[in-house]
């Protein structure tokens, strides 16, 4: 059975009037872009969505998912930014002249490092199969490591058909909710890489400067990246974030008819997170949140800690005490039980706002009881 404690009662007060719920329609943006999502990284709280699960054309929003898989790669050892791959033929012929690109020549000898700059920074087309090619031997091998890690990442409404999200007849498709996974994964996984690789105002290669046509650069405080995307029939989508003061939020903003509509719902949306919420600590990791059940184990307990920092976003002006936790877990647990593993999950619900989960972990291990502890757990069992 799941077992749900809760640790901390609701109040009865709610947000603030002055603060427009998520599905408001006070909530800025709801003009300019029939998709969207907001979400504070910090506490994994949504502050607002609109059709976050509508399926749609990511476009060259793909090529963060290119861009991730090279990053675990070259965390795997399997890959390395001084690797250098020439440009095939067959690939020049078809990619030098389509979309965006870095402008690669016939006969370039690149590094994996240019190609994750091009990539990031000027949504390079030609790039992406390159690098896919030299690293996977092939765009298909690349495309099956693609969805590999969309499945491990559990982004389970997507599916990549092309490396750069050029037009493929509807194979490629994901949503705003399974890209805000995506973009958490790249920032907390890879923060050095992503660091270098993104948020650069643009990139010059082979002698052409070319200009990062990210929204937020440049005109949105902390704003550092991510990608946009566009197709005919799916408008105009950005997945991009900010930082301020040690809390980032991340936004989609999909299907927008036009590129100052889709820079200016971006805009309003990031602007309204950050003035409108604020992130409070609740526990810091290590520290003990709550206790499991354990059956035939020399304790009938374990305790259950954070393994991160695990915050919580409220409207700005609200109280501390609207907040419900409550830990959800299969239990009792069957001794043996790990130290170090998931077997719970604390629900955060705040007044007015949808609940999220994070996980907790077991503090200790406990060993498997003989004959003789289970005889005295059980009259310590009645008398408790």
């Amino acid at each position: 059975m799941t077992a749900a404690a809760p640790l901390l009662a609701v109040s009865p007060a709610v947000m603030p009037a002055t603060v427009a719920a998520p599905d408001d329609p006070g909530v800025p943006g709801a003009d300019l872009a029939p998709i969207a999502i907001l979400v504070d990284l910090n506490s994994g709280q949504e502050l607002m969505e609109r059709d976050a699960d509508r399926r749609f054309v990511p476009a060259s929003i793909t090529k963060v998912m290119t861009l991730f898989v090279a990053f675990e790669l070259i965390d795997e050892g399997k890959l390395s930014p001084t690797n250098i791959y020439t440009v095939r033929p067959e690939t020049f012929k078809e990619w030098h002249n389509k979309g965006s690109r870095m402008f690669l020549p016939h006969d370039a000898r690149v590094s994996v490092d240019e190609l994750l700059i091009g990539i990031a920074a000027v949504s390079a087309n030609d790039g992406s199969i390159v690098l896919a090619e030299g690293a996977a031997g092939s765009v298909d091998n690349w495309l099956d490591l693609m969805n590999a890690k969309a499945r491990e990442l559990g982004m389970q409404s997507s599916h990549f058909g092309t490396p750069n999200g050029w037009m493929d007849e509807g194979r490629t498709y994901t949503t705003a909710r399974d890209l805000v996974i995506l973009a958490r994964a790249i920032v907390t996984r890879h923060p050095y890489k992503y660091a270098r690789y993104f948020g650069r105002n643009g990139f010059v290669y082979n002698g052409i400067a070319q200009d990062n046509h990210d929204p937020m650069i440049g005109s949105v405080e902390g704003a550092d990246g991510m990608k946009t995307g566009f197709t005919n029939e799916a408008g105009y989508g950005f997945l991009g974030t900010a930082v301020r003061g040690g809390r980032r939020l991340v936004m989609v903003v999909a299907a927008s008819d036009t590129h100052q509509r889709r820079k200016q719902a971006a805009y309003q949306l990031i602007e309204w997170g950050f003035s409108r919420f604020e992130t409070r600590p609740l526990f810091a990791a290590g520290s003990t949140v709550g206790m499991a059940e354990v059956q035939n184990g020399m304790e009938s307990g374990v305790p259950l800690v954070a393994p991160a920092n695990i915050n919580a976003t409220f409207p700005v002006g609200g109280l501390q005490r609207d907040v419900k936790l409550t830990i959800h877990y299969e239990g009792p647990l069957q001794a043996p039980v790990r130290q170090g593993e998931r077997i719970a999950e604390l629900e955060i619900e705040v007044a007015g706002l949808p609940p999220s989960r994070v996980p907790l972990v077991t503090a200790v291990a406990v060993e498997k009881a003989g004959v003789w502890q289970r005889f005295v757990n059980g009259i310590r069992g009645i008398f408790t």
